[in-house]
């Protein structure tokens, strides 16, 4: 099932710009058939972010989305790719379709507020101050890591403050304030090499979804500006 994510990353590869910062709203679809307004939509979704969210889903409802939203495939024959009854199949798309409706909101538009957001979670992931971080993490805060990331040791998906809280308090020592695709975010670079991203989403001043990023491709394709810690 990883042949979807590789089919989207060669597709990403070949535009001109990624738009990583957001996931577009999803469009209901009830048939097969796709509005323009969605194609479009799905068309500006190719970006690391996206690939973030895919990577969270199963195997089976990744490639149902991938190959039907974003390629055209029809559900019979995803069917026989996966194995399942054309209605499953439509099912698995469906139920993945959701789940990144939910990974995308609209997000804070004005880039200082989001610096002073992420910069405050930062100061209080280091320092240990467990009512400054939970000042600034949405009740539903959500967690998401990529594949390589979770190799290293993190954790899949943490979901709500507390859990959030409990993963970060007292680290991030490593990490700085950075402006990744025009978003405020952090970054691990060691000698000013990126290893590994934070994508942050912050919306009414609040921390709804961290998007840790270490794949060696997608790092690469984000734009990175490496900002000083606070203090330097």
């Amino acid at each position: 099932a990883r042949v979807s994510l590789d089919l989207l990353r060669t597709r990403t590869s070949r535009r001109e710009e990624t738009r990583a910062e957001i996931l577009p709203e999803a469009v209901e679809r009830d048939g097969e058939g796709a509005s323009p307004e969605y194609e479009a939509e799905m068309a500006d979704a190719v970006g690391p972010a996206l690939l973030v969210v895919l990577d969270t889903l199963a195997p089976a409802e990744r490639l149902a989305f991938v190959l039907h939203d974003l390629f055209g495939v029809p559900f019979d024959e995803i069917a026989v790719i996966l194995g399942r009854s054309s209605d499953a199949a439509r099912q698995l798309a469906s139920r993945a379709r959701r789940r990144v409706r939910g990974a995308s909101p609209t997000g804070e538009p004005d880039l200082e507020r989001q610096r002073e957001v992420v910069n405050a979670f930062l100061r209080a992931s280091r320092g240990g101050d467990f009512e400054a971080l939970l000042t600034v993490l949405d009740p539903d805060v959500v967690v998401r890591a990529d594949a390589t990331a979770v190799k290293i040791g993190a954790a899949p998906e943490v979901r709500g403050a507390t859990a959030v809280l409990n993963t970060f308090l007292g680290r991030a020592v490593g990490a700085q304030p950075a402006i990744i695709n025009g978003v405020a975010g952090a970054a691990w670079a060691p000698h000013g090499r990126v290893r590994a991203v934070l994508n942050f989403t912050v919306v009414d001043g609040k921390v709804t979804a961290i998007d840790l990023v270490a794949d060696r491709e997608r790092l690469d394709q984000l734009d990175v500006e490496l900002l000083p810690r606070e203090g330097e």
